[in-house]
């Protein structure tokens, strides 16, 4: 486990002053090659997509099919990591481009951007590993840490998690339904229909796209219908699996850290800024590993600046690393293999109750 050097309040301003002044020279900086970048991003995507549909319009022929359902998963995961997330946090609101805002953006993923804009950005980022309140450890469902209170159906939680990560877009778009405060009494139906209609809507319209719409399409120009189906939840799964995956190992692996509710009290800059630091973790690779992640590949730097853009987490890195091992505090980064399996480790162990 990460030994850290605890900071006295002093220190913790200091380290929290010289990340905000990092934040500012880089929000200082931004400019034309930063927009060119996200609208190449765009460009990729949409590109990506129209090959991929027109791909699979020539049927069950292996490669093309595959092919086909391989870029209709790539445009899916740059449209979900790359694009969607990163612009919703609000990192291009500066170019005053109304298909880039973030608070308007919507992306091609089940869950509503107005229940992501809420659950992610503003509970996650703002409780980051704090128990009982952010619902992203665990997503109610599985058991990461000793310090989460044991339940009997954590047993299972390898094949609760199995199943997660399959349907991992539709996990993320119930999360702001917040189920378990309807069932406990806790919300009402009336609170509780409105959300459940955008919710409803938003997954219609996702598979009226994906297995109506383009199926029927292929059938009017006599292709094999069959194929684009399964072509579209191929693709899906692609991107349910690979987001699954880069998430989880972004926030539970052997070295991330939980918190108990009472650190908020009178919570520094300073400490917040450790309290991202502690519960995140980056992984290493190229350029290439680092977009299709929309370089939540650096995570600690993610959950420093989410409002910064996501292309400048590497050479933000560098320093932040720097200034980490100054004050005595862990930069937890390893290989995706490293740190994917620290998960399922995770995963394992916790399924049982803590030893005695």
């Amino acid at each position: 486990m990460r030994e850290d050097r605890q900071l006295s309040p002093a220190e913790q301003d200091a380290f929290g002053a010289e990340l905000d002044a990092l934040r500012n020279r880089t929000l200082a900086d931004l400019g034309a090659a930063d927009a060119r970048y996200i609208r190449r991003i765009r460009s990729a995507t949409r590109l990506s997509a129209l090959a991929g549909r027109l791909l699979l319009l020539a049927g069950w022929f292996p490669p093309t099919w595959l092919l086909g359902s391989l870029l209709l998963g790539l445009a899916k995961i740059l449209d979900n990591m790359e694009l969607g997330h990163n612009v919703m946090h609000g990192q291009y609101d500066w170019m005053n481009d109304p298909e880039l805002s973030g608070r308007t953006f919507e992306w091609d993923i089940a869950g509503p951007g107005d229940f992501w804009r809420h659950t992610h950005n503003h509970i996650h980022h703002t409780y980051t590993n704090v128990l009982g309140m952010d619902d992203d450890i665990g997503y109610g469902v599985v058991r990461l840490f000793p310090e989460q209170r044991w339940k009997p159906y954590y047993r299972w939680q390898p094949l609760w998690v199995t199943i997660q990560a399959l349907l991992f877009q539709y996990s993320v778009a119930v999360q702001h339904l917040r189920l378990d405060q309807y069932f406990k009494g806790r919300m009402s139906r009336e609170e509780l229909r409105p959300l459940l209609k955008q919710f409803n809507g938003k997954i219609a319209r996702q598979w009226a796209k994906d297995y109506l719409f383009f199926p029927l399409l292929a059938l009017l120009l006599g292709a094999n219908a069959l194929a684009v189906l399964a072509g579209n939840v191929v693709a899906n799964l692609i991107r349910n699996l690979w987001t699954f995956a880069i998430i989880f190992c972004g926030h539970f692996t052997e070295q991330a850290a939980v918190f108990s509710p009472c650190v908020l009290e009178g919570e520094r800059r300073g400490h917040w800024y450790l309290r991202q630091m502690r519960g995140s973790s980056n992984l290493e690779g190229g350029r290439l590993f680092h977009i299709l992640t929309g370089n939540l590949s650096h995570q600690i730097e993610h959950h420093l600046f989410p409002d910064l853009p996501a292309r400048r987490y590497a050479e933000l890195a560098v320093e932040v690393r720097e200034i980490a091992q100054r004050y005595g505090q862990t930069y937890n980064s390893g290989s995706f293999a490293a740190q994917f399996g620290s998960v399922l480790k995770r995963i394992w162990v916790y399924r049982l109750p803590n030893a005695v």
